[in-house]
């Protein structure tokens, strides 16, 4: 067992010395998204045609909601744009740090993080996470907001898998990107805590977007979200965290009603 942390740290030194910082980087950035994203979203969207049995069994919203393949495509096309969109952004970022001399957005040199720094970094990333995607997603409902950028998100009343980046390009960089990137490069955190933190964020909202409740209740709750607007405002990830601290979890909006 002792050998396999220092397995892992030759591994990653041989990567990170045979490479340069662009090619770790922006390959970490482009490998999570088909990992942790298209995969799971191509096996997600595809349940409705390969298993429409269990499609339907599990599916939230019924039959007439759901979208043809014309608005999936259109979905998976604008989802494109925005990632090519937070790569070039991700690229000009590093570029003004490494002109500026450091190494890269998070610490890719050295050893890798304790134990103790991983957990420190995850849990603070996490919490911080949770408040800014919460914020700036109520933000984001306020009503000339709501108009300009959130709408085209809300044009999926029963979301899909890859409804998930389906957004506004300004949208998608300050609530899918910012909210999970700036914790890390702030706290200048090891790329291990980026890759478990991405690779968690973009499951969770690939998941929640799914329609399927058979994942822990994120799908329901972000379905609701959908459907009601005014409910379930945290991100995909957190458990309803914030909604719960909040009162906006369908729970306590309906209470408030009676009261």
């Amino acid at each position: 067992m002792a050998s396999e942390p220092t397995a892992m740290a030759d591994l990653f030194e041989s990567i990170t010395s045979s490479q340069d910082v662009y090619t770790v980087e922006l390959g970490v950035h482009f490998a999570l998204q088909i990992l942790f994203w298209w995969l799971p979203g191509i096996t997600l969207v595809s349940l409705n045609y390969l298993a429409p049995s269990f499609s339907t069994r599990y599916k939230i919203q019924p039959a007439e909601k759901q979208h043809t393949l014309l608005d999936i495509g259109r979905c998976v096309a604008v989802s494109i744009c925005n990632q090519a969109i937070e790569l070039l952004l991700h690229f000009c970022l590093l570029n003004y740090y490494t002109s500026r001399g450091r190494e890269a957005t998070v610490r890719m040199k050295g050893d890798l993080p304790s134990l103790a720094e991983f957990t420190r970094d995850f849990v603070l990333s996490f919490i911080a996470r949770e408040a800014i995607h919460y914020y700036l997603h109520r933000l984001l409902h306020w009503r000339p907001l709501y108009k300009r950028l959130h709408k085209i998100h809300h044009n999926f009343t029963a979301p899909i898998a890859f409804a998930s980046q389906y957004a506004h390009p300004v949208e998608h960089i300050l609530l899918n990107v910012l909210p999970i990137t700036l914790p890390l490069v702030v706290l200048r955190s090891h790329v291990l805590v980026l890759i478990v933190m991405v690779g968690w964020d973009l499951l969770a909202t690939s998941v929640a977007h799914s329609g399927y409740d058979f994942f822990l209740g994120l799908a329901k709750m972000h379905d609701r979200h959908h459907e009601r607007f005014h409910v379930y405002f945290g991100s995909s990830g957190g458990f309803g965290i914030m909604d719960w601290a909040h009162r906006t979890n369908e729970e306590s909006v309906v209470q408030k009603k009676v009261d």
